[in-house]
C-alpha cells in the first residue's frame, strides 16, 4: 500500500495508518511529495510528485493500493489515469471536488486546518502557491471518467472538499463512497479505525478479484 499525504504536511500524517497496517502483515510505503517533508528543499509540481509517487508503485513486489489524501488524492487520481497498469486500485480521501472558483478558498482553510491539528508543514505556504499553480486546468472528475482501475472515496462528513462527491460517484460506476461521520478533510487521523477498516475492505476486496496476492 502506498500513501500520499496532502498539502503542507509530509508522509508522518500516515502513522496511524502505517503502524495498524504493517501490525496486521500489510506492506506499506508513505512518501513525501515534493516541497514536504524530507524534500522541504524542493518546489512542488505535478510532475515532480507523480514522478514520487512511480519511484514508489516502482518500489513494492507488487501491484500496490494507492491512497492519497487531499492533494495526495488529486496527485493519486492523476497517477491513476496515467499508470493504471501499475497499481490494483486507488483510494481518493477529502479531495471530492474541483479545485476552481469557490473551493480554493475552501482548500486553502482546509489545509491551515490539517496543518495546525497535526503541528506539521512549519510555514512554507510557497508550496500552496505552487500546488495551486499545478492543479491549475486539472479536472478529477475527467481523469475519474477515464480510470479503469477499483476506486474508493473516503470523506469526513464535515470535510468543505466534499462537494462534488455524488459527481464523483456518478463520473465512474462502481465507485464505492464512505462518509464518515463527526470527522473533517483529515479523515484518517480524525476516525483512524474507521479509515483503516475502509483500506482493510478495499485490500479484501481486491484479493478476491485476483488483483493482490493472498498475504
Amino acid at each position: 500500500m502506498v500513501f500520499v499525504h496532502g498539502t503542507r504536511t509530509s508522509s508522518a500524517i500516515w502513522r496511524r495508518q502505517v503502524d495498524a497496517l504493517e501490525r496486521s502483515g500489510h506492506p506499506t510505503v508513505a512518501l513525501d511529495l515534493p516541497g514536504h517533508g524530507r524534500r522541504m528543499h524542493e518546489r512542488f509540481s505535478l510532475e515532480g510528485a507523480l514522478t514520487a509517487i512511480d519511484e514508489a508503485v516502482d518500489a513494492c513486489t507488487e501491484a500496490p493500493l494507492l491512497v492519497g489524501l487531499s492533494l495526495g488524492g488529486y496527485t493519486s487520481l492523476a497517477y491513476a489515469r496515467r499508470h493504471e497498469a501499475k497499481i490494483a486500485g486507488v483510494v481518493l480521501a477529502g479531495c471530492s471536488t474541483e479545485i476552481k472558483g469557490k473551493p480554493l478558498g475552501a482548500y486553502r482553510r482546509a489545509a491551515a486546518a490539517v496543518t495546525s491539528a497535526l503541528r506539521v508543514g512549519g510555514h512554507n505556504w510557497s508550496v500552496v502557491t505552487d500546488m495551486l499553480a499545478a492543479l491549475e486546468g486539472y479536472s478529477p472528475l475527467a481523469d475519474l471518467r477515464r480510470t479503469a482501475v477499483p476506486v474508493w472515496l473516503v470523506n469526513g462528513s464535515r470535510d468543505p472538499l466534499r462537494m462534488d462527491e455524488r459527481r464523483y460517484v456518478e463520473a465512474r460506476p462502481g465507485t464505492r463512497l464512505t462518509v464518515v461521520p463527526r470527522a473533517g478533510h483529515d479523515v484518517n487521523a480524525h476516525a483512524p479505525v474507521a479509515f483503516n477498516r475502509v483500506l482493510l475492505d478495499a485490500l479484501q476486496e481486491l484479493r478476491q478479484r485476483g488483483g493482490l496476492a493472498i498475504a
